[in-house]
This record gives C-alpha cells, structure tokens and sequence, in this order.
C-alpha cells in the first residue's frame, strides 16, 4: 500500500523535473559543438584540479599506494554494470602483453606523478605532468615512426627547457620529486602511444577494462603492506578522488565528442590556473618565478605542437587520449 503510494509520487516528480529541464537542454543543445566542448573540458580541468588537491590533503598521512587502490575500486565500481554484462569476453584479446605493458606504465605514471602531486606545488607538478605531450612526439617518432619537421622538433626541445628549470638543482641537490614528476610524463606518453596502438583493433571497454582491472590488482599487495586505518573525513577523500576522477574523465570525453580537439585541447591548461589558486588557498603555496618561467615555455611549447599537428592533420597530442585522460 506505501509503496503503491509512493511511485505515483515519484514518477509526477520525475516528469515535473523532467519538464523543468527541457528548456535547458533545448538551450544546451541549441549552441555550437566548440562551445559545449569548451564547457565540458574546462569542467573536467576543474574536477581534475579537485582531486589532485584531495591526493595532496589525504597524502601527508595514508601512503600513495593506498590511495591509489581505494580510487581504483571507485572506477571499478563505475564500470561494472557493463563488465557484467560482458564479462569474460570483455577480456579476450590477442594482445595481452600490449595490454599490460601499458597497465604497468600507467600504474608506474600514477605513482610517480600522485607521489610527486604530495611533495611539491600544486602549480609544479601540474605544469610538469603537462610534459608528457613533448614525450609523445619522442616516442611517436620512435615507435610509431611518425615523421616530425623541424617545427615541432624545435617545439619538443623548448618544452625540455622549461622541465629543465622546474627540476633545476636547488641548496639541497636535485629537486628529486620534480624529477619523479617527469619520469611520471614520461610514462603516461608512453601510456598514449600504446593507447593509440591498441585502439586501432581493440573495443575502448577492453582497454578501460584492463587498466582499471589489473591496476587495482597490482597495487593491491602494497597497499596492504603500507595499510592503515583511515578516518571518516580520510575515507571521504579517497572517494573522493575515486569520483571527480570518474567524472573528470567523463566530462573530457563528452568535451572531445562534441567539439573539435584543435578547438578545446588548449583549455585544457585551465588546470594550471586551478592549481596556482588551490595551492595558494588550502596549501599557502606560491609560485617561484622559475615555476612560472617554466611553465609558460612548457605550455606555449606544448600549444605550438598541438596546432601543428592540427595544420598536419595529425591528433596524437591533441586527442582525448592523448591529453592523458584515460589512464
């Protein structure tokens, strides 16, 4: 009888919702696809930002590796619905070793760059993780024998430049967390020139499938080993990263769907300017001037190469892949 009760209810409020949010999508879907793209892309910079701040805050007490598995059964739990739908020939492939070379890639990146996202600015260790699109032209020459011109070996080298000045030596020695930041780019470059590989014969569930799978059960020994008892605000944290990770990845697929990659990648670097405002407010961290001559070089050397290969019809860099999303 209550519940008889209760669905004539909730479906009258399900239709007058449902009738209140027809203007807005009519609206929504009335404007060009470059403007709903930059609006996705620039939502799924702010969730990024949100959870890199959360990695930070939850870092200085629970260790990366068990942050990293509590944030991989969040995305499990995102795509289960269809693993069990699917499941086991979701698995089947032929390349398993392509698979999980880039499970370990994408897990050592993880580790590297979260790790790196706990000891130094928010701003640095953004503006460094936006180095891995130098690392794949590298390694898109290297093994996918793509032909570069001088422009964009030119563009490749200046963005080295400004990593050099964020890892530059200081009183105590080399700047060792800048560095991980880097071998962290380098690896997720990596990441995107096997996702580029493997996209051309593989469904992108397999894929997602392998990485949020065997990720979770790679790191599930350490974090075992490093475990410790979370609080209730620590636990809050760690979902939420699992979440605006989820999110964030969706918002950016939405963004590269509806608009055009040449048009919205460049927001991407929004990001930079959410660090700098989060790490001044919860961290009180300010930017060093080398950060800042630093990070324009690697953002104005990383923008020339995605235009470039906009000019050459190329979308490596500038693809949802290749901004580094689906890891």
């Amino acid at each position: 009888m209550i519940m008889s009760q209760r669905l004539p209810f909730a479906a009258r409020l399900l239709r007058q919702l449902t009738r209140m949010g027809r203007p807005f999508l009519t609206w929504w879907l009335s404007k060009p696809g470059n403007v709903r793209g930059a609006l996705w892309i620039l939502l799924a910079a702010l969730f990024f930002s949100i959870c890199v701040v959360f990695i930070k805050d939850v870092g200085q007490r629970i260790h990366i590796t068990q942050i990293l598995l509590v944030r991989q059964c969040v995305m499990f739990v995102t795509i289960l619905p269809v693993l069990l739908t699917a499941f086991p020939t979701i698995l089947k492939t032929d390349h398993f070793s392509i698979h999980m070379a880039r499970v370990f890639l994408a897990l050592f990146a993880m580790l590297t760059g979260f790790s790196a996202v706990i000891h130094i600015p928010l701003a640095q260790a953004t503006a460094i993780s936006f180095a891995k699109t130098f690392f794949v032209t590298l390694f898109a020459i290297m093994i996918l024998k793509e032909t570069v011109g001088v422009r964009r070996w030119s563009a490749a080298l200046v963005g080295f430049v400004g990593i050099l000045i964020m890892v530059r030596p200081d009183a105590d020695g080399l700047n060792g967390w800048a560095l991980a930041a880097v071998f962290g780019a380098a690896a997720a470059g990596m990441v995107m020139i096997i996702l580029r590989y493997l996209s051309r014969f593989e469904r992108p569930m397999t894929i997602m499938s392998f990485q949020v799978i065997f990720v979770g059960v790679l790191m599930l020994p350490a974090a075992i080993y490093f475990w410790i008892e979370p609080t209730g605000e620590e636990w809050l944290l760690m979902l939420g990263i699992g979440i605006t990770s989820f999110f964030g990845q969706w918002c950016n697929i939405r963004a590269f769907r509806v608009g055009e990659a040449t048009a919205i990648a460049s927001l991407d670097y929004t990001r930079l300017i959410y660090a700098t405002l989060f790490g001044l407010i919860f961290f009180s961290e300010w930017p060093t001037l080398e950060t800042l001559i630093g990070a324009s070089i690697i953002i104005g050397a990383s923008l020339y190469t995605v235009l470039r290969e906009a000019q050459l019809g190329k979308q490596l860099a500038r693809s949802a892949d290749g901004r580094g999303y689906n890891n």
